[in-house]
């Protein structure tokens, strides 16, 4: 979504559910788009698909644009339910490379937590409230949201 709320793509990719590929697939998403205007990759979280680790820093390194995951809530981490992973040492690794959330109040007064990498927390939270208008989810997250769900039930859910 480009500053001025026009949205001028879409694209998507898969990973696997309680695997580690997730970053491929997010570094993949960049890629596919084919697009040399994009300023920063914004994430909603930096674990998905079932405790697949996002590696934030490896994003960055690999296409040098800088991403700011986002998360909602207050939380004691998540580091006891990786641990229970064969590959715990791996996944707490980069949990932990990630670096620490830190809480934020947008503009239109909620608080999020923030993980910017490649970019300052001042700056991360100015584009964030270019793009807070309704509660603390930032449109493109919220209409990504959207999109994701509705492409997800007509795929797996809907009777075709």
């Amino acid at each position: 979504m480009r500053a001025d709320m026009q949205i001028d793509g879409f694209s998507f990719a898969t990973c696997t559910v309680g695997g580690m590929d997730s970053t491929e697939a997010i570094i993949r998403l960049y890629k596919n788009l084919q697009r040399k205007d994009i300023r920063v990759i914004v994430l909603s979280g930096t674990i998905i698909a079932l405790y697949n680790v996002v590696d934030l820093n490896a994003i960055y390194e690999d296409i040098n644009i800088p991403v700011v995951a986002v998360t909602y809530e207050e939380s004691q981490g998540i580091e006891k339910f990786l641990a229970e992973f064969p590959d715990r040492d791996l996944r707490l690794m980069i949990y932990h490379k990630n670096g620490p959330r830190i809480l934020v109040r947008l503009k239109n007064g909620y608080f999020v937590y923030i993980r910017p990498v490649g970019i300052t927390t001042g700056n991360a939270l100015e584009i964030l409230n270019l793009f807070a208008i309704h509660g603390r989810y930032i449109e493109p997250l919220r209409v990504a949201r959207i999109l994701a769900r509705s492409l997800f039930n007509f795929l797996f859910l809907s009777n075709k």
